[in-house]
């Protein structure tokens, strides 16, 4: 019975392992050994909170699927696991949706700083043509000050590749944590406000379909998902139970961790 049962594991994880092993080649494709090390870590980091979290809660979940992509700035489109189980209650959203992003963060901060210190400073080059610019979130910012001071004008960072897989934690972590219908803020916030949370989704989707129009184009694809999926929230099957003190402040804190993270124009070509 073991030895089926190991049997049937690797069997229904066979086609996490075979889009694992093709996101490592299209990241390391798109930036070298190092940025594939890192991001690839930070995203499994996150998809591993979310699945233990499950399991601690006996919510039935798959394996994380690695989303490769053979193309830059990324070469992942990111990854995810899908809930299979009804959720218990409010505290088990909690901390299913906030487990994600603070394990994935646990990797990411310390990559930005490690990548900063073996990034360089040159003059922005007069030919742009190949030049990417990155926009730069406040927590991104701040940890580039910290390293590397204040730019004289004229002068930007040349982002090592793990400082790079830094920034795109960080993007990956603001775009889980938007506060609308079943990505991680999504759950976070239905913890926190029960069926309220209705309108601080409607409030986030305005507000992010306006920054594709206004702002960037490139939101655009990702604002008609959130329009097609992002306006409904599956109840856990015990409402009443409230959040504790200890996860309502964690709450708040991961609020303001999405604020310092997410950057309303990520590139600049």
């Amino acid at each position: 019975m073991e030895e089926l049962n190991r049997n049937n594991f690797f069997s229904r994880a066979r086609l996490n392992v075979l889009l694992f092993i093709a996101t490592f080649f299209t990241t390391y494709y798109v930036d070298g050994i190092w940025y594939s090390v890192t991001i690839m870590t930070i995203l499994l980091a996150h998809e591993m909170g979310h699945f233990f979290m499950c399991r601690k809660y006996g919510v039935e979940s798959t394996m994380p699927y690695f989303l490769p992509l053979p193309f830059p700035p990324f070469g992942t489109f990111g990854a995810v696991i899908k809930m299979k189980g009804l959720i218990p209650n409010k505290r088990a959203l909690f901390d299913i949706g906030a487990t994600g992003p603070l394990m994935g963060l646990v990797f990411a901060i310390p990559a930005i700083f490690i990548g900063l210190h073996l990034s360089d400073v040159h003059p922005v080059p007069t030919d742009d043509s190949q030049y990417l610019g990155l926009g730069e979130p406040i927590l991104f910012s701040f940890i580039s000050k910290l390293v590397i001071g204040p730019l004289p004008e004229g002068m930007d960072i040349y982002l090592h590749p793990v400082a790079f897989a830094g920034w795109a934690g960080l993007f990956v972590t603001a775009l889980n944590l938007l506060p609308i219908g079943q990505l991680d803020g999504g759950h976070i916030m239905y913890a926190l406000l029960g069926k309220k949370s209705n309108i601080v989704y409607k409030i986030g989707i305005i507000i992010f379909c306006a920054i594709a129009i206004f702002m960037y184009p490139g939101w655009m694809v990702f604002a008609v998902l959130l329009l097609i999926f992002g306006f409904r929230h599956p109840a856990p099957t015990d409402e009443i139970t409230a959040l504790d003190p200890k996860r309502k402040i964690l709450g708040i804190i991961l609020i303001i961790i999405f604020f310092v993270s997410f950057t309303p124009v990520p590139l600049r070509f």
